[in-house]
């Protein structure tokens, strides 16, 4: 017996425990569907720090670390491969805080902040060219902005219409500086793998988090226990290679493809790292797996894989870090000729406008601001931080924060990561 508390009411499929004994022992497999059943997924977030040191000129820092920015007391400790990531004691209620509106910060699941330290223990250390192939709602891209050297071109790509401007939306708050531009520039756009047939050999990274059977879900999501068969796992690993398969030749020989999924079995996870390695043509540097009840996060597993470089092309190294300017040119061409880019909700112009804390929950609502500005375009923002575009009328300014991204709720509990 595994040793597993099931509640009837939240029974996990037999044939998935079945398969995480066989794939994990009897010991692993009891310890993580207790957790799936018993406990409560953690809480963190990641600071953006660019953002933050370019505003407020100093670098983020929580009371666990001493001095820097000091954000409300709700119990902060350091994701330890993470720079800037933290867990927090508690959830707070984020969507009435304007500073995650204006992408002070992210939330974001600590496991899948994993990717921070392949990046940095194989990406490339120079200004690159990468790609985000499945990236909505924007946890992963945002992560590559803050990242990636400075001068580096990132392309965020969401396959559904939806999703996509969902991903727009959090990489304009990210990105979005008050003056001059972040420094690395991003392009949101909305296609299928398939469509990238124009960028052979293209990128110096390619992150795919690609759509899995969500297993690691599970504590978030009872439609994904509902939904979870082994067929489902299969057809999984067949769409999974698929879209490994239309992306390939766009990673350029001696790139880095990061390979993540939220789900536990080895089909979907270790078999397709192999698959890409003896199939595709690459060497396997890095994996691992991350279980509730065993580590620190929600079920993810994450590999970094180096495309095998080719006899005739074993300087592509140094081509990429002479020719960077040429190669971020190529790419922005084929994205506005072959791509569906996504346009800017706004564009932030005229003079800066701070708000006090409840006229930002009143401008993030589209209601009326009654604060005086000079007559024209102006930017509104909230202890520095840009949240979007208004029209000063002198006593007055009218509200044009994008109607898709307002916050919907009349109730407020008042709370920001720094205080006012």
């Amino acid at each position: 017996m595994l040793g597993i508390n099931l509640d009837p009411m939240q029974e996990l499929p037999k044939d998935f425990i079945a398969l995480m004994k066989e794939h994990y022992g009897d010991s692993v497999a009891g310890t993580l569907c207790n957790a799936l059943l018993d406990t409560e997924p953690e809480v963190s977030v990641r600071l953006n720090r660019r953002k933050i040191a370019a505003i407020l000129g100093t670098h983020p820092s929580p009371p666990c670390e001493g001095g820097g920015v000091q954000p409300c007391g709700v119990g902060w400790e350091p994701v330890p491969w993470c720079p800037d990531a933290y867990y927090l004691a508690e959830r707070p209620p984020f969507t009435f805080d304007p500073l995650l509106h204006a992408g002070a910060y992210y939330v974001q699941e600590a496991s899948s902040m994993y990717v921070a330290k392949l990046l940095k223990d194989y990406g490339p250390s120079y200004p690159c060219t990468a790609l985000d192939l499945c990236a909505a709602p924007g946890g992963k891209s945002t992560l590559l902005a803050g990242l990636l050297s400075e001068g580096s071109l990132l392309l965020s790509n969401e396959p559904m219409p939806k999703r996509a401007h969902v991903l727009a939306e959090n990489m304009q708050k990210w990105t979005r500086m008050p003056v001059g531009a972040y420094p690395v520039e991003s392009i949101v756009t909305n296609n299928y793998p398939a469509d990238f047939g124009a960028f052979s050999d293209c990128f110096d990274l390619i992150v795919t988090d690609v759509p899995c059977s969500g297993e690691g879900m599970f504590r978030k999501d009872e439609q994904a226990v509902a939904e979870w068969s082994m067929d489902n796992v299969m057809m999984c690993v067949e769409r999974q290679r698929g879209i490994l398969r239309d992306i390939w030749h766009a990673l350029k020989p001696g790139g880095l493809l990061v390979y993540s999924t939220c789900t536990f079995n080895r089909f979907e996870d270790e078999d397709n790292a192999r698959w890409i390695c003896d199939g595709l043509g690459a060497e396997l540097l890095e994996e691992r797996h991350f279980l509730p009840g065993r580590d620190r996060g929600e079920g993810f597993y994450c590999a970094a894989i180096r495309k095998s470089v080719l006899p005739d092309s074993a300087d592509a190294d140094e081509r990429t870090a002479q020719d960077v300017a040429h190669r971020h040119d190529a790419v922005r061409r084929k994205a506005n000729s072959t791509l569906r880019v996504m346009p800017q909700a706004f564009l932030c112009e005229g003079p800066q406008i701070e708000l006090s804390y409840d006229d930002a929950l009143r401008y993030l609502r589209r209601e009326a601001i009654r604060v005086e500005a000079p007559k024209g375009p102006v930017t509104l923002s909230y202890m520095g931080f840009p949240l979007g575009p208004g029209k000063g009328v002198g006593n007055r300014i009218n509200n044009l924060y994008p109607e898709a991204w307002r916050i919907r709720t009349t109730y407020t509990k008042r709370w920001s990561l720094w205080e006012d």
